[in-house]
């Protein structure tokens, strides 16, 4: 970075010019004659922290299943890029609305934040209060959140935060501490203004809703690591056991499904269903002897015929559905 003069340096100069003790033309030819050295192999900027990105990767791998897991929901998460940006800077690219955690690293120094926007924040709320997510963002232009909002989005913080912390393990033993939500950037100084940050900015996709996620982590937090990123020490714990995937089928096999087969289903008017009495017959619209639909977590999967086997009821596969066909 070049050096700024301060108004008295500026003034001794124009003096020492005027004076005759400084040749404008002489310094300028100085200037013109220097050669600086560039290493092409060894560029690393001040920006640019090297093997963060293994960091994130890994963090990836272990949040995709905690957030499918607590919001019910497929999720994908996919990194869109890096960067470095002053602080201030950093701020004026966020959304509005924006939800902001503010978390530490201890032993770290320092603190560094977490950005969902409304999108995110949005469907998050309306998968973990039962809702379908397809549907989550309102029309009604921009509206802050909610504090029950924040507080629902502060359980995935923690969520996110764990799995960083798992992520960091290889490389540095941390502990991820949650401080505070802000949904006002100006209220955020993690550091002054003119500092610089590393960024990461990732694309989370709920179901067809896609949102975005931004970690900020101040430089002067991560340059105590630098080496040992640098290095990748221990960075062949983050990889992925070749056993594992035979572990995870295996798993997955033994896992309890919810199967249910559908008789029929029927049409009643409300005054109908609130009259209701034990030995009321409702009719079905499903024909006696036909084929019943055979369910698997609530998804139509196969046909089967009813029947009866070693005296209870069963129902044998007689097709497989697939998308909207029978196969």
């Amino acid at each position: 970075m070049e050096k700024i003069l301060t108004k008295q340096e500026i003034e001794a100069l124009l003096a020492a010019v005027f004076e005759g003790k400084i040749e404008p033309d002489k310094e300028l030819a100085k200037a013109e004659g220097t050669v600086h050295s560039y290493d092409l192999f060894n560029s690393e900027s001040k920006g640019n922290i090297p093997n963060l990105d293994i960091i994130y990767d890994s963090f990836i791998r272990y949040q995709r299943g905690t957030l499918s897991n607590r919001l019910g929901r497929i999720v994908e998460i996919k990194k869109v890029g890096a960067g470095s940006y002053k602080f201030d800077d950093f701020l004026h690219t966020m959304p509005s609305p924006v939800a902001m955690a503010i978390y530490k690293a201890d032993p770290l120094k320092g603190a560094a934040l977490i950005a969902f926007d409304s999108t995110l924040v949005f469907t998050i709320v309306d998968c973990i209060l039962g809702g379908t997510g397809s549907s989550a963002v309102p029309t009604t232009g921009n509206r802050m959140f909610t504090s029950i909002e924040l507080r629902l989005v502060q359980k995935i913080v923690k969520d996110v935060l764990a799995d960083l912390e798992k992520a960091w393990a290889p490389i540095y033993a941390t502990k991820m501490g949650f401080l505070r939500m802000e949904m006002n950037p100006r209220l955020v100084n993690i550091v002054p203004p003119e500092y610089q940050v590393v960024t990461m900015e990732m694309e989370i996709q709920i179901e067809e809703i896609v949102g975005k996620m931004i970690f900020a982590v101040p430089l002067t937090t991560i340059d105590p690591v630098r080496e040992k990123l640098k290095t990748g020490a221990q960075v062949d714990m983050m990889a992925v056991d070749p056993q594992w995937s035979y572990r995870l089928s295996k798993e997955l096999l033994e896992a309890p499904l919810d199967l249910s087969v559908e008789v029929g289903g029927a049409v009643i008017s409300l005054d109908d269903l609130l009259n209701l009495s034990p030995g009321d017959t409702i009719m079905l619209d499903t024909p006696c002897g036909s084929d019943l639909v055979v369910k698997v977590g609530g998804v139509p999967k196969f046909m089967a015929t009813p029947g009866l086997l070693h005296g209870n009821k069963a129902a044998r596969i007689s097709a497989i559905l697939g998308k909207g066909r029978e196969q």
